[in-house]
């Protein structure tokens, strides 16, 4: 009964690693609510309060209509959805368990694992929170046209997996420098709320106030959005290259961080504290 279980092939192998994600996701969905559901219902709750939240926002500023010829809720949801799933991809990557976690004395257990299953769990209920927010609004108060919907979901995962990459560099810098890490990712999100670009289409900024915002690979992400979501809108100020390349090199930085990190964390750094 002491002997570690080993794999014998790597198809046991991938199947063993494949049931921790999934056993963890479910345990990262469950970990906020004792009730699935009532997780799921709140996060819903959490993506209809900042729709409506924006509107009165845009209301209060006299905006009453979309900049983008369509829908005045979809041009709203489809810069909150990609908000959304970005900030929840990266603030679940960057508190997972780090290397020096209870759960890693577990001979199966790996941080990749604990990683995985953060940002699935982040995924999962995005994606369901869209759905229903969506068909909500369609079969309840108004039909909608979306020209796209599979390229959204895609901007979708793209916004979630970019998010998920800069919380891999906040996860591997919180083992050095607990407190720092948290304040850099609190101030990224907090940034995000204005240079995300969800309160403003790309097409209409000046050039002066539109390098402003070029920077941020969701800036871009929403504005590729926006062209798969309405057929009469076509992004001439942002690119689906960038962050993509963007993600792409994050994901590298990150990786390479963790590792390093994973190497030299002790649980003796916070003996003393």
């Amino acid at each position: 009964m002491f002997i570690q279980r080993r794999s014998r092939n790597m198809v046991e192998a991938a199947f063993t690693t494949l049931s921790l994600i999934y056993h963890l996701t479910v345990n990262n969905l469950r970990k906020s609510q004792r009730n699935a559901l009532v997780g799921l219902i709140m996060t819903v709750m959490q993506s209809i309060a900042m729709i409506v939240g924006f509107y009165l926002i845009f209301a209060i500023m006299g905006v009453r209509q979309a900049p983008i010829r369509g829908d005045y809720i979809v041009y709203i949801m489809s810069g909150i959805f990609m908000f959304m799933a970005h900030s929840q991809g990266l603030g679940s990557v960057a508190s997972a368990g780090n290397p020096s976690n209870q759960m890693m004395k577990h001979g199966p257990m790996n941080t990749a694992v604990m990683i995985a299953a953060a940002a699935l769990a982040a995924l999962y209920r995005q994606t369901f929170s869209s759905i229903v927010v969506l068909s909500g609004y369609h079969y309840l108060i108004k039909p909608i046209h979306i020209d796209n919907p599979l390229a959204c979901y895609a901007m979708l995962l793209l916004a979630w997996f970019s998010g998920c990459c800069i919380g891999l560099i906040f996860l591997s810098i919180r083992p050095w420098w607990p407190q720092g890490a948290q304040v850099m990712s609190q101030l990224y999100q907090r940034l995000n709320m204005v240079f995300s670009g969800k309160m403003f289409v790309a097409n209409l900024m000046p050039s002066a106030i539109l390098h402003m915002f070029s920077w941020n690979p969701l800036f871009h992400v929403i504005d590729q959005t926006r062209g798969f979501a309405f057929i009469n809108y076509s992004p001439r100020n942002s690119s689906l290259d960038y962050p993509l390349y963007a993600t792409l090199t994050l994901l590298m930085i990150g990786l390479m961080a963790e590792y390093a990190t994973r190497k030299a964390v002790s649980l003796s750094w916070s003996a003393g504290r």
